[in-house]
């Protein structure tokens, strides 16, 4: 009997998430942005501030940094880990804001790092964490960490649970986090090649 309950307990438990998740509306409207980000080369970025129509470059060649470029159409669902010297040194698959909860474009520093912690505005009913390797960007909790890349998300990155403990660790509190709605392939596809493909 208690093997029963179990196995219904864990049917229900499965039933209750895939409910969470219907939350998401992919008609919904679209957050709106404020500022749109367009990579010119490997470490070149032009940020526009969409609301007064100013640019601006963001140089961060010398730096260590990551490039998220979001889940949406015209976009990767990628990010990438850009070391200082300019290589390309690891990617992996995300998933971002759904519609009603788009993700920002922009430059943002990483302000903070928790190996283990749980969302303030959405816990887990469960009680279990989820946002694990979390490292914030923003001050409304925008953060890149652990979680599925099968569904969209309420602003955050998710990062697929085999990349993400590799980029926590390489991480520090104010590397710059890079979020385009633009492809970042073009400049990332010969590491990436010279990486994981064999000769």
């Amino acid at each position: 009997m208690s093997v029963l309950r179990s196995i219904l307990v864990t049917v229900l438990m499965g039933v209750f998430v895939l409910a969470q998740e219907e939350t998401y509306d992919p008609s919904a409207p679209p957050k709106p942005l404020s500022h749109e980000l367009i990579p010119l080369s490997k470490s070149v970025f032009e940020v526009y501030d969409l609301r007064t129509g100013k640019s601006r470059r963001v140089d961060l060649t010398g730096k260590d940094f990551i490039v998220v470029s979001v889940r949406e159409p015209g976009s990767d669902g990628r990010f990438y880990a850009v070391d200082r010297d300019g290589t390309v040194w690891w990617s992996g698959a995300v998933t971002s804001g759904a519609a009603q909860f788009r993700s920002p474009s922009g430059v943002f520093p990483i302000i903070q790092k928790r190996r283990y912690h749980m969302s303030r505005d959405y816990p887990d009913e469960s009680g279990v964490n989820n946002m694990d390797f979390m490292m914030k960007f923003t001050k409304w909790g925008h953060a890149l960490h652990k979680g599925s890349v099968d569904w969209m998300s309420h602003g955050c990155i998710h990062i697929d649970p085999k990349d993400v403990p590799v980029i926590f660790r390489w991480s520090k509190v104010g590397m710059p986090v890079v979020i385009t709605r633009h492809s970042y392939m073009p400049f990332a596809q010969s590491d990436l090649k010279r990486i994981y493909l064999d000769d």
